[in-house]
C-alpha cells in the first residue's frame, strides 16, 4: 500500500508542478501578445498585392545553354520607404510552346554573393519568380539591386526575359 501512496503523492506533485508552470506562463504569453499585434499592425500597412509594376528592359531567351545574369534594380526616389519586390519573368511565345520550369535553371545571388537556386512558378507559359519571399522594405533614396543567373537547360526554348520590379502601397 506504501507503493500505492507513493504514486499517488508523485502524480499529486506532478499535477501541481505542471500547473504552477501553466500559471506562470500565461504572465507571460500575455505580455507577448500586443509585440504580436503591433508587428501584424506593420504587415498591414502595406497591401498583400501589388499596386504597380515597374518594367525594366526585356531580352531575348538566350537558348546556349550558358549561364547568364540578369538585374533587377530599382531607385526609391521617394521620402518615404517604400515596400518592393524584385522579380524575373520568363514569357514564353504568344503561340507556343509553353515554357515549363525543367526548361531553365534560375539562381539569386546572395546578400554574401553565393548563388541559391529559385525556384520558379508558372502560369500560362509564363515563368515567374515568388513575389512573397522577395520582398522587402526600402528606405528613401536607397537602390535595389538583385543579381539573377539564368540558365536555359532546354535548348529548343524559347521566349522572353522580363525583369521588373513590384511596387507596394
Amino acid at each position: 500500500m506504501s507503493s500505492k501512496n507513493s504514486r499517488l503523492r508523485l502524480a499529486s506533485v506532478a499535477l501541481i508542478v505542471a500547473l504552477s508552470g501553466l500559471a506562470m506562463a500565461s504572465p507571460a504569453m500575455a505580455a507577448t501578445q500586443p509585440s504580436i499585434a503591433a508587428s501584424t499592425a506593420a504587415q498591414e500597412q502595406a497591401p498583400a498585392i501589388p499596386t504597380d509594376f515597374v518594367d525594366l528592359p526585356t531580352s531575348a531567351l538566350p537558348a546556349d545553354s550558358e549561364p547568364h545574369e540578369f538585374t533587377v534594380t530599382y531607385r526609391n526616389d521617394s521620402t518615404a520607404a517604400r515596400t518592393v519586390a524584385p522579380q524575373l519573368l520568363v514569357t514564353s511565345p504568344d503561340a507556343g510552346p509553353f515554357l515549363t520550369p525543367a526548361d531553365v535553371r534560375l539562381e539569386r545571388r546572395t546578400a554574401h554573393g553565393c548563388w541559391e537556386p529559385v525556384q520558379v512558378g508558372t502560369q500560362t507559359g509564363t515563368l515567374f519568380t515568388d513575389l512573397t519571399t522577395a520582398r522587402r522594405t526600402l528606405p528613401a533614396g536607397e537602390t535595389l539591386t538583385q543579381v539573377y543567373r539564368l540558365t536555359v537547360v532546354n535548348p529548343e526554348a524559347k521566349g522572353t526575359v522580363a525583369p521588373r520590379v513590384a511596387l507596394y502601397g
